[in-house]
Formats: structure tokens, sequence, C-alpha cells
């Protein structure tokens, strides 16, 4: 099956220092670039993150020191993967919690804005969630009969995660998504218009520290002010925004913050 693409839908995947995305760093990366006309298009880097592999990063992925030392840093082939990824749309597994957040931060140390808003994104592993409720060797096994041979080699999850997507699309297509509560959610469509709008629809910022409400506002998603709208926050609390400004929070966390802050002053966001 072919998923039906108007664009580029460019599949990724990371491996990194460790989890903590404003101090850690990707040592791996690789994309697989699936055309419409379903040609696929693969890129892929060792990266000297400049800061230690912690010792239980290495044990799951196998990267050592020893194998990231001369390789570049991301910074010098950031402008190559943000041309990579110039007019494609995005998927990966699990990627709105991790691999998203912490491509776009390296991005921003790079000094490069890659502005994701223009882009759909697919997370295969809600969709999976949403369907079957389980990781990605699984997610494979289960739709696609076969085991996943180098787990957490970036390549060989990125190649796992496009053929999960597109057994997925194969599977569900036309059938309802229901949330816990059994209420319909949306429908399982061969369009990642449609399957970006079941994964990432209440999207703000990537380390979901604010979401969008029923109501397609912005509200925090953690803390004291949890559920509560941003923009009501800054306005009743300004010192609330100074306090995360200043604090460890995701660059592009503060880009958020500093965009919804702006919009009280314009009075759009």
């Amino acid at each position: 099956m072919k998923l039906n693409l108007k664009i580029p839908l460019c599949f990724f995947d990371l491996e990194t220092t460790g989890i903590n995305v404003s101090q850690d760093r990707i040592i791996e990366i690789a994309m697989i670039k699936l055309m419409p006309n379903g040609e696929t298009i693969r890129k892929s880097n060792l990266i000297n993150p400049t800061i230690p592999i912690s010792a239980e990063s290495t044990a799951i992925h196998g990267i050592t020191n020893e194998d990231v030392a001369g390789k570049p840093t991301f910074k010098e082939v950031a402008k190559e993967y943000i041309k990579f990824l110039e007019g494609a749309d995005l998927a990966g597994f699990n990627i709105l919690k991790f691999d998203m957040p912490m491509l776009v931060e390296e991005f921003l140390r790079a000094e490069l804005d890659f502005d994701y808003s223009r882009k759909k994104i697919i997370d295969a592993q809600r969709i999976f969630h949403m369907m079957e409720k389980r990781t990605l060797a699984a997610a494979l096994q289960f739709y696609c009969g076969k085991a996943l041979e180098g787990a957490h080699s970036a390549e060989a999850d990125t190649q796992a995660t496009m053929d999960v997507l597109v057994a997925q699309v194969e599977r569900y297509e036309n059938k309802e998504v229901t949330d816990n509560l059994g209420k319909k959610v949306g429908t399982i469509t061969n369009s990642a218009d449609t399957l970006s709008q079941l994964t990432a629809a209440d999207l703000v910022d990537l380390a979901g520290r604010m979401i969008k409400n029923a109501q397609g506002e912005a509200v925090f998603n953690f803390g004291k002010h949890k559920g509560k709208s941003v923009l009501a926050v800054f306005k009743t609390e300004p010192a609330y925004y100074d306090w995360m400004m200043n604090g460890d929070f995701a660059l592009d966390t503060k880009r958020w913050l500093t965009k919804i802050k702006l919009s009280i002053l314009t009075g759009k966001l």
C-alpha cells in the first residue's frame, strides 16, 4: 500500500546522550523522506555531541564516546537537515514527546529557526496506542509480522516506523478512533492532514508544557496553573512569565511563551 501524500513525508529518529531536552545532545540522526510517488530518500549521521554520552544511554543504543569522536557536530550539519526537511511534513515514533523537542532544541542552539508550526506532524506511536495500546518492536511485529532487527539504531527504528505507519493506515483506514471514554475523536484516513490532526492536534510547544484545550486555547499542562489559560495567567500574574523564561525550560517552550506574551500587547497570537 502507498500512503496518499500531497507533499513528502519525512520520517526521522534520534539517538542522544540522555533524555533531558535542554541539556542532552543528539549523537545519531536518521531521516527517510517518503515522496508522493513512493520513492524514498535517506540521510543519516553520527554526531559529535561535544558532551559525554551517559553510560545509561550507551547501554540502550550502543553508541560510545569513541564512536562519535571526530564526527561533525550538529551545528556543522544543521543546515543540511533544515534543507532536507524543506517542503516536507514530519513523522516518527514518539516524536512529539522527545525527538521533535530535541531536534528543534538543537536547531535553535545552532541559531536556526525550524518552523514546525507550518508542518503536519504524525506520531505513529499515538496511532498505535489509540488502536492497540502497546513499543516500536511490538508495533512492527503486530502490523508487519516481522521482528525489529537492530533496535535502537536510528536507521532501523526509522525504517520500522515508516513500515508501521503504512501498515496502520492500511489496517485502520475509515475506522473510527475513540478516547478512553468511548467518545469519537476522529477517523483514520489515508491523509497526512487527518493523521496529523489525530496525533498532534493539541500541540503548542514540543515539550508539552502547554497544550490546546477543547476551544483551541493554549493552557498550561504542568504546575500550579495546570489547565489554566496561558494568556489569563500572564495577565494576572506577569511574574510567572519571567520565572519560566529564567528557568530550566526548553528554548522552544520559551519561544512560544514569548509569542503568547506578545499577543497580549498586539491583541493576536
